[in-house]
């Protein structure tokens, strides 16, 4: 009975100790703002010629400290007195919410318009954000002076507009955050809502266009807004489309292509890498003929099994950057065999760079490694670099007039453009395969040939591939 106590005792020790240093990193984590939570939030927007006058209220605030993350061009951030208690939380450099027990906390700043509020101005990530909060909920106000006419669009679902006396008024409110403001001036307008999307147009929109938005499935909960129009800024924002035409196709691509942008990071990529993540997530071809190549090149080239694998190691991207080179990290996995499909195309301009294999082994020719050679594994076919490779060899190596041209002091090679044959020291010999092709933008020799044109030998292992010249064996 005695040993029994004592190990219930040893064991109460041992999960009191757990608990307390458990309570110590979640006490840690709320000092130094590390825990993530749920806020709701109200805006009070208001146009001074030259400036959004912002007042900014947070709600729903957890009992930690709260990071502020203010946008870049914030000017005056500081505390805004709605009450007693509406800054008793701001730090004094307003970098962040103290711990406490007020759950809301008021702050102003100003957004300048260095121009004013000009007709298609568009303002992306203009509202004060809290680190690892996420917004259940918004409410924004906007209030201009009454002679500036005009529509408003935030990406929520609209509440109503009023147009004043001394003021126009116009009023927001839906779940989720809001990060972007649009102004128009002239007859745009709301045209058409539903719970997911609204539609502001110059035009009547037809409901037999609404009634297929509403069944399309590729619409999430989130609502959105989509502006007929040439957008004005650089890129769309996550919750406020532009749109030429109010096409149903455009709009599936363009909404697409949002929801993607807005649940991963591009890093160093061209317009057509989110395209081709999207086509893969969402399994049907989206965006550029680039794109659509890209991804055809891949589905021909793949087995179901890699296909399957290929889609989930992209599925799982929503966490890190995705740059080329990480797409060639997953891809080169997929295959099991090396390739730089991707970055090779982030620098070709002309169409779709073909998809090739690398032997990563170090090439080494009569004992030395020479790094500037590259093998390559093309359609079952081995080559080697031809412009590196062959001066290594003693010959002088170049495109010409009428081929590709090859020579040293008793040898004299020409592989023509069109295939079928080869000149050697002004004789031609017809062949069944072509001993250099040109892939892209370099030219490639095939190994059999190589050994068999230029006499060289091969002696291969794991990690490298020794060629040896014959003359010098």
């Amino acid at each position: 009975m005695k040993f029994a106590v004592s190990v219930f005792s040893v064991l109460t020790l041992v999960v009191s100790g757990m608990l307390f240093f458990q309570y110590q990193a979640y006490s840690s984590d709320l000092e130094a703002g590390n825990g993530s939570f749920y806020y709701s939030q109200e805006i009070d927007i208001v146009y001074r010629e030259n400036s959004l006058d912002i007042r900014h209220h947070f709600k729903n605030l957890p009992n930690q400290r709260v990071n502020i993350e203010w946008p870049e061009n914030a000017v005056d951030p500081t505390c805004f007195i709605d009450n007693e208690k509406s800054c008793n939380r701001l730090s004094d450099e307003t970098s962040h919410f103290k711990k406490g027990e007020t759950k809301a906390q008021s702050v102003s700043y100003i957004i300048p318009l260095k121009d004013g509020l000009k007709s298609k101005t568009y303002l992306q990530n203009i509202f004060a954000t809290l680190k690892n909060g996420e917004t259940s909920y918004s409410v924004v106000h906007i209030s201009t002076d009454s002679k500036v006419a005009g529509q408003w669009v935030t990406g929520l679902p609209l509440v109503g507009q009023q147009q004043l006396s001394l003021v126009n008024y116009t009023m927001f409110s839906g779940s989720g955050r809001v990060n972007d403001l649009y102004w128009q001036a002239g007859n745009l307008k709301m045209q058409k809502e539903s719970d997911v999307v609204s539609i502001y147009s110059q035009q009547a929109v037809s409901a037999k266009f609404m009634e297929a938005l509403n069944k399309a499935d590729f619409l999430n909960e989130e609502h959105l807004s989509i502006v007929q129009g040439e957008n004005p800024g650089a890129t769309s924002g996550e919750r406020i489309l532009f749109l030429p035409t109010l096409d149903q196709n455009a709009v599936e691509q363009e909404i697409i292509m949002s929801q993607v942008k807005s649940q991963y990071k591009f890093v160093d990529s061209s317009s057509w890498l989110p395209e081709v993540v999207a086509s893969y997530l969402v399994e049907q071809p989206v965006g550029s003929t680039k794109s659509k190549e890209i991804v055809s090149t891949l589905d021909e080239y793949m087995t179901s099994d890699q296909q399957l694998a290929w889609e989930k190691a992209i599925s799982d991207l929503t966490d890190e950057p995705i740059s080329p080179k990480k797409l060639d990290s997953l891809l080169s996995e997929v295959l099991e065999q090396k390739t730089s499909f991707f970055e090779a195309n982030a620098s070709w301009k002309d169409g779709v760079y073909p998809l090739l294999f690398e032997d990563g082994r170090g090439i080494y020719i009569d004992e030395f490694n020479r790094e500037d050679v590259k093998i390559i594994l093309h359609e079952g076919r081995i080559l080697y670099t031809a412009d590196t490779l062959l001066p290594h060899l003693g010959y002088t190596a170049g495109e010409g007039e009428n081929g590709y041209y090859v020579n040293n002091d008793t040898r004299t090679f020409r592989f023509p453009k069109e295939p079928g044959f080869y000149v050697l020291n002004q004789r031609r010999y017809d062949t069944l395969s072509e001993p250099i092709i040109k892939i892209a933008d370099r030219y490639y020799l095939e190994e059999t040939w190589l050994q068999r044109l230029f006499l060289v030998d091969f002696q291969k292992s794991d990690n490298r591939v020794h060629i040896t010249t014959q003359d010098q064996k």
